[in-house]
């Protein structure tokens, strides 16, 4: 490796990792670290915090650790650094005895510049002994996800809370904290926690312009689902979900319809969520499902589409979330899917929250969001303390309230009054399903046993479907018409609802279901029912007998055929030009094939944006390689003959 110490800076990022010009607040935190300022950075998932810290590693002459939450990620580090020719390691449980005992020599031999460690590993007896070693002289402490240090993050690890004690035993190394997300409170248990010492906090934009906002009411998830998989066919997405079994259940339907897809959850086997996750970082996989378990400081960055099946608990995670999107700067989309039925969901944890009026808060930034009538990135960077002015992001870019307009409230009195009528003259003994089952006419054992055919509203509310009166419920519960109990889930009109149903109130709600059923939101060739079933685009919607219904549904196994007929073009197929596209395809097909040859992730070779920017200059010399985006030296010597063979092709 070529010794940078005492280099520029430019002349780092320009030869080691190929880049002609610093992003956002990069240059600045990068000075701040070589001049020894403890520095607290907040930065956009993305938005290139690593090299903040591995430009100054190459350039102090001591050794720079760096605090990771998850050790599984740590390979994946080490492997990109390796690639673009930097000396890196990481210390942890997954090491064999021998190949730990190395990585401790090349450090006290001065070979290694970068270290990677668990914040639990920083405080093992071996590694600090390895610190204070005379050998070793520790530059720089780097805490990554710095937000896991405050119980306001939603990652708070108390394992966090012990790296300040690592930290005042070496004063003379300056302290690098790093998050993506980080509200006023969090950034002061930061400086605070990990004892930052009159630190300079420097916080960039918390706008991703390539990435589409978009919530979309939660009517039918599955068929929301594959709409928004088909738009992004044969690219890499992650779906979060709220438990273990929707995971379970989710991947195994996404299979059944030919796609490929993984599960990984905190139920696997710790070996089974390494494999999960390596061969979709790999490009083996297309689709994650997943739950929080999943992705907190993944690399990869050609994910372009993630899904939050669930309502996320805060911002500050959906923000985290999201992010793992377009990394690479190139489009992606966020879909939120979303039903107040969900804050039930997330409420029932609160009582094992450490503070669940805190929870609470949190909960409803989260709920402003996805009910809001005006522009999400609006909403979503007013919450981070940023004030957005609408430049350079294109409406049609920006998200679903910008793209459509907003969906004013509607008149839904009767279809209230209907369900409120409902649950008095049922004694208020009921939950929400047992009451939308009345209400469609239901002959079932339990409601022919307690006479409530027999009641003026039986079966006056086919106009909706059971999912629609479910959605109706929890909107009215939202809107503190109706409560819930606690024990049976038991719905009871609160004195809002009384005297709304006495007064015969008009009750103006955001229910949008019949347009959904009928609109954009309807993909391209079929669409799914409640139930599953698969039904031809195009069908009409018919009000008789019981809401929206469908003729001739399709089964899984015909959807799982036309999946094959219907793919969605690439990101590959946007590029106008026929020639760059082919040659974009054939470096993709190179580089996979190379990966796996090397047994690294594709990325770790080139990421997408190099491909494109190579397909696009067309070089014909190592020389004019390396003036295409995100190529050093190392990566130049490394792969370059074989890059130029691939085009010496076309």
């Amino acid at each position: 490796m070529k010794d940078y110490t005492g280099a520029k800076p430019e002349k780092v990022l320009k030869e080691v990792f190929g880049y002609d010009s610093f992003r956002l607040l990069q240059k600045d935190i990068i000075f701040n670290v070589l001049n020894k300022k403890d520095t607290l950075a907040i930065m956009p998932t993305g938005g290139g915090k690593s090299l903040c810290y591995q430009i100054p590693a190459l350039i102090f002459d001591g050794i720079t650790v760096v605090v990771s939450p998850l050790i599984s990620l740590m390979q994946d580090q080490v492997d990109s650094l390796t690639a673009a020719g930097v000396n890196a390691v990481f210390l942890n449980s997954t090491l064999e005895w021998s190949s730990y005992l190395e990585a401790m020599n090349s450090i006290r031999n001065g070979e290694t510049k970068i270290l990677y460690v668990s914040p639990e590993g920083l405080a093992s007896s071996k590694i600090q002994e390895l610190l204070h070693d005379q050998r070793v002289k520790l530059s720089c402490l780097t805490v990554d996800e710095a937000h896991c240090v405050s119980e306001w993050g939603h990652d708070f690890r108390p394992e966090f809370l012990e790296i300040a004690s690592v930290r005042r035993q070496f004063p003379d190394a300056v302290c690098l904290a790093l998050t993506a997300t980080a509200t006023p409170q969090v950034r002061t248990d930061i400086v605070e926690n990990l004892a930052l010492v009159k630190p300079q906090v420097l916080v960039s934009s918390f706008n991703r312009a390539n990435i589409y906002l978009d919530v979309k009411i939660k009517n039918n998830p599955l068929a929301q689902t594959v709409e928004c998989i088909r738009r992004h066919w044969d690219e890499s997405g992650i779906i979060y979900c709220f438990s273990r079994k929707q995971v379970d259940s989710l991947t195994q339907t996404l299979l059944e319809l030919g796609y490929s897809a993984l599960n990984y959850h905190a139920g696997l086997s710790d070996e089974e969520r390494k494999k999960h996750q390596n061969l979709f970082i790999r490009d083996q996989v297309q689709i994650m499902v997943a739950t929080l378990a999943f992705g907190m400081g993944i690399d990869k960055p050609n994910v372009r589409f993630i899904i939050h099946w669930d309502l996320p608990k805060s911002l500050e995670q959906y923000y985290q979330e999201t992010g793992r999107a377009g990394r690479d700067g190139l489009p992606a989309e966020a879909l939120l899917l979303y039903s107040p039925g969900d804050i039930y969901k997330v409420r029932h944890f609160f009582a094992d929250s450490a503070d669940p009026q805190k929870a609470e808060q949190l909960l409803k930034e989260m709920i402003n969001y996805a009910s809001s009538p005006v522009c999400r990135r609006k909403v979503f960077l007013e919450y981070f303390g940023e004030k957005y002015t609408g430049q350079n992001v294109p409406p049609d870019s920006c998200c679903d309230i910008c793209r459509n307009g907003c969906r004013p409230p509607v008149d839904m009195t009767v279809p209230c009054q209907k369900l409120m009528s409902c649950i008095i003259r049922t004694g208020s003994r009921f939950g929400a399903v047992y009451i939308a089952e009345v209400l469609l006419g239901s002959r079932n054992k339990k409601i022919l046993e307690n006479s409530h055919n027999m009641i003026s509203t039986w079966g006056i509310g086919r106009e909706l479907d059971k999912s629609q009166w479910l959605y109706l419920t929890a909107l009215l519960i939202e809107k503190k018409y109706l409560v819930k109990t606690q024990d049976y889930a038991v719905l009871k009109l609160t004195q809002a609802g009384l005297s709304a149903l006495k007064n015969r109130d008009k009750i103006l709600l955001p229910f949008n279901q019949f347009k959904n059923a009928a609109d954009g939101s309807s993909f391209d060739s079929v669409s799914l029912k409640s139930d599953g079933n698969f039904v031809p685009k195009g069908a009409a919607p018919s009000s008789s007998g019981g809401g929206l219904m469908f003729p001739k549904p399709v089964s899984k196994s015909k959807l799982k055929k036309e999946n094959v007929l219907l793919r969605k073009k690439s990101s590959l197929d946007s590029i106008e030009d026929s020639g760059t596209r082919r040659i974009a395809a054939a470096l993709k097909k190179w580089r996979k094939k190379y990966s796996e040859e090397l047994n690294v992730p594709p990325y770790v070779i080139f990421g997408d944006r190099t491909l494109l920017d190579i397909a696009q200059k067309k070089p014909c010399t190592l020389a004019e390689l390396s003036d295409c985006y995100g190529i050093g030296e190392n990566k130049t010597l490394k792969f370059g003959d074989k890059v130029l063979s691939v085009l010496e092709q076309f």
